[in-house]
C-alpha cells in the first residue's frame, strides 16, 4: 500500500470521529484562524482553500470569512463527513475536492489564501506541497498552516515520533518550528512561526479515535513508562498515558 493510500485508509475508517472530537472541534487556534483570515472580509469574492480538511474545522471557521472555502483531502469518507456538516451548519460556500497536498488540481493564483490544521505530519512530500500552495496563492496571498511540532531536542523528538507513528502508522513527521520556517523560505515565502502551545491529550480517547490495536497501544504505554525525565517532563507524561503535545501556528506570505 503506497503512503498516500495509507492515509486515506487511516481516516476513512475513523472520519466521523474527528467530526466529535473535542482536540480538533475545540481550540483558541481557531479563532486565531479566523483573525488570520479578517483581511478577506472586504474581498468582492475571496476564495480559501482548506488542504487536508479532515473532518472540516477549519473549513466551517474560514467559512465565516471568506466567500467560497475548498475542502481539499485524501480521504473521500472525511470530505463526505465534511459536506454533510456543512449542510447541518448552514455553511452553503463550502464545497468539497479530493487529492494529494502534492499535485493540487487547482489553476495558478486560484486562491486568497490557503490553511491547513493539523495534517501537514501526513504529508508524503512536504517541499513539494509547498511549491504547489505557492503556486495556487494569488499575489499578496496568505498561508495560515497550524500542526503538531516536533522537538528541536533530539531525544525528545525521537520519543514523540515514535508514540505518534505507533498510535497511527500514516504518520511522517511533526517538523519542528525551525524546520518549518527553513521549509517555508525554500519555498519562497517569508514565515512567522507562532509562540508553541500545549494540547492536552488523553490516551484512551486518542487511541480509540485512530482504532489503534492494543499491542500498538500496549508499546506506547512501554515507551512512557521507559522515558527519561526530560520526556516525560516535556510531555506531561500521566500514569494512564495521557500527555500534551505541542503545536504552533505558521503564517506565510510569498516573497
Amino acid at each position: 500500500m503506497q503512503q498516500q493510500e495509507l492515509v486515506a485508509a487511516q481516516f476513512g475508517a475513523t472520519a466521523s470521529a474527528y467530526l466529535t472530537s473535542a482536540v480538533h472541534a475545540q481550540g483558541a487556534d481557531l479563532e486565531q484562524l479566523r483573525q488570520a483570515l479578517a483581511h478577506l472580509k472586504p474581498v468582492s469574492h475571496s476564495r480559501v482553500l482548506d488542504l487536508g480538511c479532515g473532518a472540516g474545522h477549519a473549513s466551517f471557521a474560514a467559512a465565516t470569512m471568506a466567500n467560497e472555502v475548498v475542502a481539499y483531502d485524501l480521504s473521500a469518507e472525511m470530505l463526505g463527513v465534511v459536506a454533510a456538516a456543512a449542510s447541518d451548519r448552514g455553511l452553503t460556500n463550502i464545497r468539497t475536492r479530493q487529492g494529494a497536498a502534492e499535485a493540487l488540481p487547482f489553476d495558478d493564483a486560484s486562491f486568497c489564501a490557503v490553511v491547513s490544521r493539523m495534517s501537514a505530519h501526513h504529508w508524503r512530500d512536504v517541499p513539494a506541497a509547498l511549491r504547489e500552495i505557492r503556486r495556487v496563492l494569488k499575489p499578496g496571498g496568505k498561508v495560515v498552516l497550524i500542526d503538531i511540532v516536533g522537538a528541536e531536542d533530539p531525544l525528545c523528538d525521537t520519543w514523540l515520533q515514535s508514540v505518534e507513528l505507533l498510535r497511527d502508522p500514516s504518520h511522517i513527521r511533526d517538523y519542528t518550528p525551525s524546520g518549518w520556517a527553513q521549509l517555508f523560505r525554500e519555498a519562497g515565502f517569508g514565515a512567522e512561526v507562532s509562540p508553541v502551545w500545549r494540547i492536552r491529550i488523553e490516551f484512551a480517547s486518542w487511541v480509540a479515535r485512530m482504532r489503534t490495536p492494543e499491542v500498538a497501544q500496549a508499546a506506547i504505554q512501554h515507551l512512557w513508562s521507559k522515558a527519561p525525565a526530560e520526556v516525560r517532563e516535556r510531555y506531561l507524561v500521566q500514569p494512564d498515558g495521557s500527555f500534551a503535545l505541542e503545536a504552533a501556528l505558521i503564517t506565510a506570505l510569498p516573497r
